[in-house]
């Protein structure tokens, strides 16, 4: 789907897919209210979607979605690029849109749809697929964090660390929201100040959980769920 109030760009977007023969448009929208009934009405995979827009900006109107599709923005303006990786967006286009930058944007969607059959093939069919990588704020910088490296993430009052195999990230946020971040189905909370991934647990206890390096904690509310989201309950009563 194309979202943007001019014209003239959506016509570039739309002679820029007629030249591939693997994406149809769904439809056309000149502001954001009537793509939220398009995104209602019909499957949407990728949106092409403008910033600067009457009534709502793009930024505001993807962040009212709950679940929405992929996203490449598209944008006359450089100083809104933070927000789109804040956003968790494929890729962030400069207007006017080159047909070899717009080739490398969708090239980027593909890469990420087949990283999501790979997790969702890996995990079966009763699982949602997750994205490989999150993206958080360092100082600055907006650092790419990809999901497989992450060993564990600990809470300092109003900033939390995240360890991975390679560095330890520093970045201004709560727990409760790095949590909502992490996909469950990878990532456990198992005390106040930690979250471990589960895939690189090594060894456990009732009352603590080794990662590469590292004992945790489990904390004591936290106990039941731990062991329960292990399905180990039972196996462990004695220890």
């Amino acid at each position: 789907m194309i979202v943007d109030d001019e014209p003239l760009a959506r016509e570039l977007i739309r002679n820029h897919i007629s030249k591939l023969d693997n994406i149809d448009i769904v439809a056309e929208c000149s502001d954001a209210m009537k793509a939220l009934q398009i995104l209602h009405e019909k499957q949407v995979d990728l949106m092409f979607l403008d910033i600067q827009m009457p009534q709502i900006t793009g930024i505001d109107f993807l962040r009212t979605l709950k679940h929405p599709p992929k996203v490449i923005f598209t944008t006359a303006y450089r100083q809104y690029a933070l927000d789109g990786f804040e956003l968790d967006v494929i890729d962030y286009l400069l207007k006017p849109i080159t047909f070899e930058r717009f080739i490398k944007s969708v090239n980027k969607y593909y890469q990420l749809a087949q990283d999501d059959l790979q997790q969702f093939a890996s995990n079966g069919t009763q699982v949602k697929t997750v994205d490989s990588f999150i993206y958080v704020k360092e100082n600055k910088k907006v650092v790419k964090v990809p999901l497989n490296e992450i060993l564990y993430v600990e809470g300092l009052s109003e900033y939390v660390q995240i360890f991975t195999e390679k560095k330890k990230i520093i970045t201004k946020t709560s727990m409760t929201s790095m949590e909502e971040k992490l996909p469950s189905e990878c990532f456990l909370r198992i005390h106040k100040s930690y979250i471990v991934s589960l895939g690189k647990v090594e060894a456990f206890t009732t009352t603590s959980i080794d990662v590469p390096g590292k004992e945790l904690p489990i904390g004591r509310s936290y106990k039941n769920a731990v062991l329960d989201s292990l399905n180990v309950s039972q196996a462990v009563s004695g220890i």
